[in-house]
């Protein structure tokens, strides 16, 4: 398949900050390999509760280091306005130039009081306090949810939810991960005729492990198809089949999603570098098509 006749989509990739030495010089060889591939940025989580807060500072700062573009996740949730100060000036003050902006995930226990919570509540007022208090310094990416949120009362409220994190001053989102193209695009036409024309990138999650992507897609609320998961199933402990299977569909889903006018892809490695690379390879996409978006 190619994607020759389309507009080049940009690409950018997603990493966890590593906790051990031995997954920090994995990490270093996955995203030395990935960076040939020119992407817009590589991202790097955060954990519940900003249970991995120096993980993700340590680990944008080194790729950020190495000469390449890297946006940090920030949450809301258990963060002060004084400690997301002092955290976005220190990136500033190293050059780091973009950020993606969540609400973010609860802490394992929380007891759902203010001070556990943070001083925000939701990710639109994290968005208009970046906005504040650094302008335009940061690119802000913000999370958008094709199958809704699961939190959000209905699909109407999910697209209030994102409307106004755009109208706050988000530059740009990434969806959280699905298999079903046609929510993106219904999520899309819904926030266009809102009247926000922020791009929107595919998050894309490559499948390699049947029980990895079941708790994967469990834990953020996204569906697998039905007829996906029977035939991932089917595969057993065949692992060699059912990631060549997986590559197949994944590389299937990005070529409509491209085709379809979606601006980007941006993937969840998961911190490998192989299984992206595969369905690049599949979408015939070079280092010279995946070049940075704004």
């Amino acid at each position: 398949m190619s994607l020759t006749d389309v507009a080049s989509p940009k690409i950018s990739f997603e990493f966890f900050p590593p906790k051990t030495p031995v997954g920090q010089e994995k990490l270093r060889v996955t995203y030395a390999t990935l960076a040939e591939q020119n992407p817009a940025f590589f991202s790097v989580t955060f954990g519940a509760g900003g249970s991995t807060q120096a993980g993700t500072r340590d680990t944008v700062l080194e790729i950020h280091g190495a000469g390449h573009q890297a946006a940090p996740h920030l949450s809301c949730v258990g963060s002060s306005a004084e400690q997301l100060r002092s955290i976005l000036s220190e990136y500033k003050a190293h050059g780091v130039r973009r950020v993606v902006a969540l609400r973010g995930d609860l802490p394992s226990g929380y007891g759902g009081s203010d001070k556990s919570a943070g001083q925000f509540r939701y990710a639109n007022e994290l968005v208009e306090f970046i906005r504040n208090e650094m302008g335009d310094w940061f690119h802000i990416e913000v999370a958008a949810y094709p199958e809704m949120h699961p939190q959000a009362k209905s699909p109407a409220d999910d697209v209030a939810n994102f409307v106004r994190k755009a109208r706050a001053g988000a530059d740009s989102a990434i969806t959280q991960v699905f298999y079903n193209t046609d929510a993106y695009f219904w999520f899309v036409d819904e926030v266009r005729q809102a009247g926000i024309d922020t791009p929107i990138i595919p998050g894309i999650l490559p499948i390699t492990n049947y029980a990895q992507l079941a708790r994967f897609t469990d834990a953020c609320g996204a569906e697998i198809p039905r007829w996906l998961q029977l035939k991932l199933a089917s595969y057993h402990d065949d692992t060699a089949s059912l990631c060549a299977f997986g590559t197949e569909v994944v590389s299937e889903i990005c070529e409509r999603l491209i085709s379809g006018g979606a601006p980007g892809l941006h993937f969840y490695t998961m911190n490998q570098a192989a299984p992206t690379l595969a369905i690049l390879d599949n979408l015939e996409l070079t280092a010279t098509d995946a070049y940075a978006y704004a």
